[in-house]
């Protein structure tokens, strides 16, 4: 019996090992799509759907912009000045013999503050009333003569001549007459700048003389200064931009326009008053025009050479859009506001702020009426970020710890 026994030979081929490698990747391919339909939720998750923020909503504060009537206004910076300034100067010379008022202190118009020594001006006074009482007495001598004469010329017993010379001589003393009240006129006024008064109502200043030192009526110096500081005046400079509408404005006002002075720091209002000057001229070096307010000061919160904010109100805008001061933020771009959409969710949203006040800024642009924004709470978001109503969410946490198990 022969034995057959059978040798097979297997050969590797290239193109085989291609098409294995082909069809591992497609039962891979295949597994991979069961996989993913086991975890499909269904047909309708296959539509994009945008992301939603991760995490818990933040709590902020949030308000709606509004569409209401607003102040045009312009502001501008100042000094504080008297609305008038007197310094107070002998108008005659003499010892200076008392001073009659307190260093700062407030006084009256014709209020005495000082005397000089007054027994020159009085011996001059004397004088003159004697020298007038002198050809009062020529006069009427004078007078009689003439009316002498004026008899005896009808008789012939005098001579035209004696009658002209008379007449002229009346004519001359009364003359004199009107000399010596000149005289004492203005002895009198000289006697009574001894007595020196306040010409302005306002406030003293610090004495710059002493009761005992000569002073002259040509002395550069004076004895004091007083302010007015009752009312008082606020000047300050807008820029020449501002002046068409300022110039409008003055126009078209029945009253003067309403100006506002405020502290520069706080921004507190300080005092309301007037405009009383729109200057004639724009200053061509600083490119600003100058104005000048009117406040009454009777509690004294405005002082000479305080450095105040002016804000002066040249009309009404009816339809401005409007947004608390807390809701503006600012970044290396500029201003932005975050406004929150009816998905709570908030956004950055760029803006164009116009004039502010102490509690809201109006908006130019970017905003429209109706808009929520945020208030506070702006330093926790994000673009993106969802939110919460900080009102809204305190009820609630408040009812999930009264429900919590100890």
């Amino acid at each position: 019996m022969k034995t057959i026994s059978h040798h097979t030979t297997f050969r590797w081929n290239p193109q085989a090992r291609v098409g294995a490698g082909l069809l591992l990747l497609a039962a891979l391919g295949a597994g991979q799509a069961v996989l993913a339909e086991t975890d499909s939720p269904g047909p309708a998750s296959t539509s994009a759907k945008p992301a939603k923020p991760a995490g818990p909503p933040v709590q902020v504060s949030t308000t709606r912009v509004v569409q209401e009537a607003v102040p045009i206004v312009q502001s501008g910076t100042g000094n504080v000045v008297a609305l008038a300034t007197v310094t107070v100067k002998a108008r005659v010379d003499g010892q200076l013999e008392s001073v009659q008022f307190t260093e700062g202190q407030d006084v009256k118009a014709g209020q005495a503050l000082a005397k000089i020594d007054s027994r020159v001006y009085e011996a001059q006074l004397n004088q003159a009333l004697a020298q007038k009482a002198k050809d009062q007495a020529s006069l009427s001598n004078a007078e009689m003569d003439l009316r002498r004469y004026t008899e005896l010329i009808k008789d012939d017993a005098t001579t035209q001549q004696t009658l002209d010379t008379q007449s002229a001589l009346v004519k001359q003393l009364q003359a004199a007459l009107l000399t010596d009240e000149a005289q004492i006129s203005l002895a009198r006024v000289q006697l009574d700048y001894t007595r020196i008064t306040a010409p302005i109502s306002g406030r003293i200043g610090g004495r710059l003389i002493d009761p005992g030192n000569i002073v002259h009526a040509a002395d550069a110096g004076g004895l004091v200064v007083i302010n007015q500081i009752d009312p008082i005046a606020l000047q300050f400079t807008l820029p020449e931009t501002a002046f068409q509408a300022l110039n409008q404005a003055i126009r078209n006002s029945r009253k003067p326009l309403k100006v506002q002075a405020l502290d520069r720091v706080s921004q507190q209002v300080l005092a309301e008053g007037d405009l009383v000057l729109l200057n004639n001229q724009i200053d061509p070096s600083s490119g600003t025009i100058t104005l000048k307010a009117r406040f009454a000061n009777g509690s004294h919160k405005l002082w000479p050479g305080q450095s105040l904010n002016a804000r002066i109100t040249l009309g009404e805008s009816s339809a401005s859009l409007t947004v608390p001061n807390a809701a503006i933020q600012r970044s290396q771009n500029g201003l932005f506001v975050y406004v929150v959409g009816a998905d709570d969710v908030a956004h950055l949203q760029p803006v164009v702020a116009g004039q502010s006040d102490r509690q809201k800024t109006l908006i130019e642009k970017g905003l429209s009426a109706g808009d929520r924004v945020v208030v506070d709470g702006q330093y926790r978001l994000t673009p993106g970020a969802r939110v919460v109503e900080a009102k809204a969410a305190a009820p609630a946490q408040a009812a999930n710890a009264s429900g919590a198990k100890p």
